[in-house]
């Protein structure tokens, strides 16, 4: 008995959603650069056949449509439809991830492929979490570490214990949002660490620097202390403005993982340091992985490597941080409670 197809679209056909250089250049970025995109995850895979993509912009559409030979939509709601789909891969900017994501539920795709952060306000990725929960429709966000065979390596080996006892966390980046960017490192550690975060303390980098999405987003860099369980302390250096290298970094008692610049290694306080292997070409992008994996749910329910709630606790990190920005940087404890919960982060 052969195995079925999967019909896909995309609402969304901008740089991570299309692939498309054009919608690049406007952010200063090479979608060569990216670890994947949706259009190409999708189309790589033998099982997925992607049949539409959805975008108000002419341009975007117009250029899906001579990549793709594929049909495109100016509304969402349309596409949703006309179009018998079983994944879609959302794209569109973090404020509407929860509109978008429950109305595919709702419409009976069982399958959606959601950009990060997961929304910009805790009540919708709630709201994201329950439609997807009541229609029995899986939701992944889009948090590309958890599929990248180095990170799963690192993962792995830190759990196995070759660092001993954790002792510190280190996440460096010189971009700020920490909202759009800063949700990756967030989610990284928790991820190589096992641990989630339970108290914030952090001072946001208001010196204005624009985002690169548009005069309506407002998603500072900053410096962040983060508790850990089991009291495990990281910290976050990440300014708006560049400051050094990019760094995730576990250490512990025997030694210590770290990522950086495309090289990731274990290094032991006893000597000798572990550079684990480059991924291969064959084995593609982690998007790519991903989609295999949404795939293999699809098929028979084989879990995927994170769930949606991982997601909604990385974006309660990064509103702490703006809650306890607005305190003089004092510990705001998670879950955060009151009007805590309705802050928002303007992340693109």
């Amino acid at each position: 008995m052969s195995k079925p197809i999967y019909r896909a679209g995309i609402i969304g056909l901008g740089f991570i959603g299309g692939g498309d250089q054009v919608s690049g250049d406007r952010l200063g970025q090479r979608v060569s650069d990216l670890d994947g995109n949706h259009r190409e995850a999708f189309s790589n895979h033998p099982r997925v056949q992607l049949v539409a993509g959805s975008s108000r912009d002419t341009g975007r559409r117009e250029r899906f449509a001579q990549r793709t030979n594929m049909k495109t939509y100016a509304d969402w709601r349309e596409m949703l439809a006309s179009e018998k789909l079983d994944i879609v891969g959302v794209a569109s900017f973090a404020s509407s991830h929860a509109e978008l994501s429950v109305a595919c539920a709702e419409s009976g795709v069982r399958a959606i492929f959601c950009e990060k952060p997961i929304a910009t306000r805790l009540a919708d990725a709630e709201r994201m979490i329950a439609a997807c929960q009541s229609a029995g429709s899986l939701l992944v966000i889009n948090h590309n570490r958890r599929f990248h065979p180095q990170f799963r390596e690192l993962q792995r080996r830190i759990a196995a214990g070759e660092l001993g006892e954790l002792t510190g966390v280190w996440l460096q980046w010189g971009t700020g949002r920490l909202g759009n960017v800063g949700t990756h490192f967030i989610d990284a550690a928790m991820m190589l660490t096992g641990r989630r975060v339970h108290a914030v303390s952090a001072t946001l980098d208001l010196t204005g620097r624009p985002d690169c999405r548009g005069s309506e987003f407002r998603d500072p860099g900053g410096w962040a202390m983060l508790r850990f369980d089991g009291e495990l302390m990281g910290h976050v250096h990440a300014p708006d403005t560049p400051s050094g290298p990019v760094v995730i970094a576990v250490q512990g008692t025997l030694g210590r993982a770290c990522i950086s610049g495309g090289v990731a290694e274990i290094e032991s306080w006893a000597g000798g340091r572990d550079v684990l292997a480059t991924p291969s070409a064959a084995a593609g992008s982690s998007m790519d992985q991903a989609v295999r994996e949404i795939v293999g749910w699809l098929d028979n329910g084989t879990p995927v490597c994170c769930s949606a709630d991982e997601s909604l606790r990385t974006l309660e990190v990064i509103v702490a941080c703006h809650a306890s920005h607005a305190r003089q940087a004092a510990w705001v404890e998670l879950p955060l409670t009151d009007a805590d919960r309705d802050r928002e982060v303007q992340s693109g």
